[in-house]
């Protein structure tokens, strides 16, 4: 039950911002490795851009049953823009997620438990247009693992060429 509940509110995070014309938002996935547990996992995100220096994004994260560690991950993310090169963004990751962690009954930690929490911390750089490719490095402080995750986010209504905003009309979109 606890389960169906967590998808249900993952759903209901990623299909919202769908329906509010107030954001610049940008959907996207992911693959994942981590480094601890030599574990290979999928991840969707929805960015949502209030302004050009940060984004918020809720992102689901599945580490599949063929690995060492099943876990589903469900999280709240903030990414801040630290500085420009020319046409990459490289910024600072923030990160407050869920762990289902579906295996913890075989691993061999103490203390292993099926719900946790994980903070992560860490980087990332991406460019700045419409189609975004994307490389984060993230240190989970919790349980001690890195992870590596390449991923594309589309942001929905840009246009100009693969530009940055300018192809998006300011009065269907209004930012605070």
């Amino acid at each position: 039950m606890r389960g169906n509940r967590s998808i249900l509110l993952t759903a209901l995070v990623f299909i919202i911002p769908f329906f509010c014309r107030a954001q610049n938002l940008g959907i996207g996935g992911d693959v994942q490795y981590n480094f601890e547990t030599n574990g290979v996992g999928f991840g969707l995100r929805a960015a949502i851009f209030p302004n050009k220096k940060l984004s918020f994004t809720p992102e689901i994260s599945y580490y599949p049953g063929f690995n060492q560690v099943q876990e589903l991950l469900i999280a709240a993310t903030a990414d801040y823009t630290l500085f420009k090169v020319k046409s990459f963004n490289f910024y600072a990751i923030g990160q407050l997620a869920y762990n289902d962690w579906i295996s913890y009954k075989t691993s061999p930690e103490v203390g292993a438990k099926q719900n946790n929490l994980n903070l992560e911390l860490g980087g990332g750089v991406t460019t700045n247009k419409c189609l975004r490719p994307f490389l984060e490095w993230r240190y989970n402080a919790i349980f001690r693992e890195a992870n590596i995750r390449i991923g594309l986010i589309y942001v929905i209504g840009c246009s100009g060429g693969g530009g940055s905003g300018p192809g998006r009309s300011s009065a269907d979109c209004p930012t605070f």
